[in-house]
């Protein structure tokens, strides 16, 4: 059973539905060694190799060593502004395929059915495609093309949708489904009736008779009516795949709770819509220096809205993403990381309507409107604004796990967080250390791209077509 049914999702159950990825005939791929390694065993299937040996010396922008290996091969030199043709070619090999079942709360794409339809992607739009079916031909059948080579976040959702019929995926799918629950029960205690179902199919089960154990996935469905129906799903291995949008993060400071401060951008939109805010404003609070502050500064940048920009790294921060970003590429993001430098507080600089406050933090915001910020030597600073936005970041939803699954995470003194806290994975499988059966996948994993996400997927179908001893001899 797989939670979650966006990009990490779709892809793995292509992977488990029987499709298996080949070196193409006769192509050469422009790493050198890499090739030298596909030419050792030609005619094996990627999905039965050794992931650990393929992977090793690629480099990149993913820290995961099989999400650089798939990349490579779907995208041979991309980074390098290269456009060679992936060097795989899927076949579909039914006796390879493992029962699966995709549960997720929106249609088939996740999280990407509920970002703004026109925001644009980060990603460049090839590297939003999923397996053998590029994003760049789907769009061309729509007779359009990619702006400045990027998508909008509505493309992508319909794509995502169009791939998992296209690839007859969707029999694998359950949508409009709500996971309350997932614990470890024994296999004695789940009645004889689904015992006897069990046995008859051809499952691990009956390997040996001792206390064998498994997972029990209850929840919900909602019917059309809207009525709530539950369910139990019992499952040898649980994939998590639902990504880290599920809640925004909170400072936690005092009056954080108060209507004028909100943590997501659509607040700030809405307001503009509604003319209760405009030139004659005063400013609207941003706090974080991620992307979607960004998008909220170019928004009222735009809307001509007066700024306060607080952040706690300093401009030149090699962690801050913009200094990761091609300028190239993201001329607006590069626009709002000038801005940050040229126009702070301490030195007046040519944008108007705009001040940011680096190395910053928010000590609290106040009933009448009045935000207080201190800076890192201790100097506090007091600004009448007429809303918040705390944009610093979401943290996913895990509590259907027990204790949420921190004692899953890097550190099981902290709660997930797919930048500073993971959950901790074998690179080569992405089974979780701490709890065998459990795969993690995604931002939950630390793989925040859809282009490094298939990887993780990658790992996992080769080590469950293992577990199934469903590999070729």
């Amino acid at each position: 059973v797989f939670l979650g049914n966006g990009p990490s999702g779709i892809c793995l159950s292509y992977l488990l539905s029987g499709y298996v990825p080949y070196l193409k005939r006769d192509s050469i791929h422009p790493h050198p060694i890499l090739q030298r390694k596909l030419e050792e065993a030609p005619g094996v299937s990627i999905l039965d190799q050794d992931l650990e040996y393929l992977s090793e010396g690629l480099e990149g922008r993913s820290h995961s060593p099989v999400a650089l290996l798939f990349d490579t091969l779907q995208h041979p030199d991309t980074d390098f502004g290269g456009t060679a043709e992936s060097v795989l070619t899927w076949w579909h090999e039914t006796n390879r395929a493992i029962p699966h079942l995709v549960l997720g709360r929106n249609a088939p794409g996740g999280a990407w059915h509920s970002i703004e339809g026109s925001m644009i992607t980060l990603s460049r739009g090839e590297w939003m495609g999923l397996p053998d079916l590029p994003f760049k031909d789907w769009l061309k059948q729509k007779r359009r093309g990619l702006r400045n080579n990027r998508a909008t976040a509505e493309d992508i959702a319909q794509y995502y949708q169009h791939y998992v019929m296209k690839k007859g995926l969707q029999k694998n799918f359950r949508c409009d489904t709500v996971v309350t629950s997932v614990r470890k029960v024994s296999a004695e205690s789940i009645s004889n009736h689904a015992q006897k179902d069990l046995q008859n199919s051809d499952s691990l089960w009956n390997r040996n008779e001792e206390s064998i154990e498994v997972f029990q996935v209850d929840g919900f469905f909602r019917t059309l009516k809207g009525d709530k129906e539950p369910f139990s799903i019992y499952a040898e291995n649980v994939v998590l795949a639902t990504g880290t949008y599920d809640g925004p993060t909170w400072l936690g400071v005092k009056g954080e709770n108060l209507s004028y401060v909100h943590h997501q951008l659509s607040a700030l939109e809405e307001a503009v819509k509604n003319n209760n805010i405009g030139i004659m404003s005063d400013p609207v609070l941003i706090v974080g220096a991620g992307l979607t502050a960004a998008d909220a500064i170019l928004f009222a940048h735009h809307c001509n809205i007066p700024v306060i920009h607080v952040f706690r790294r300093c401009v030149s921060d090699p962690g801050l993403i913009f200094n990761q970003l091609p300028k190239m590429m993201y001329p607006e993001y590069h626009k709002v990381h000038q801005m940050m430098k040229e126009q702070s507080a301490a030195c007046a600089g040519p944008y108007e309507c705009y001040v940011s406050f680096p190395e910053h933090h928010m000590l609290s915001f106040g009933k009448d409107k009045k935000c207080i910020i201190q800076d890192k030597n201790g100097y506090q600073k007091a600004y009448k604004v007429s809303m918040a936005l705390v944009l610093t970041g979401s943290n996913p939803n895990l509590s259907f796990l027990p204790n949420n699954g921190i004692d899953l995470a890097m550190d099981s003194d902290q709660p997930v967080s797919s930048k500073r806290n993971p959950i901790d994975v074998d690179p080569f499988t992405y089974e979780c250390t701490q709890e065998k059966g459990i795969y993690a996948l995604g931002p939950l994993a630390g793989d925040n791209f859809v282009r490094f996400v298939q990887g993780g997927a990658l790992a996992v179908a080769s080590s469950l077509l293992k577990k199934a001893n469903k590999n070729p001899p």
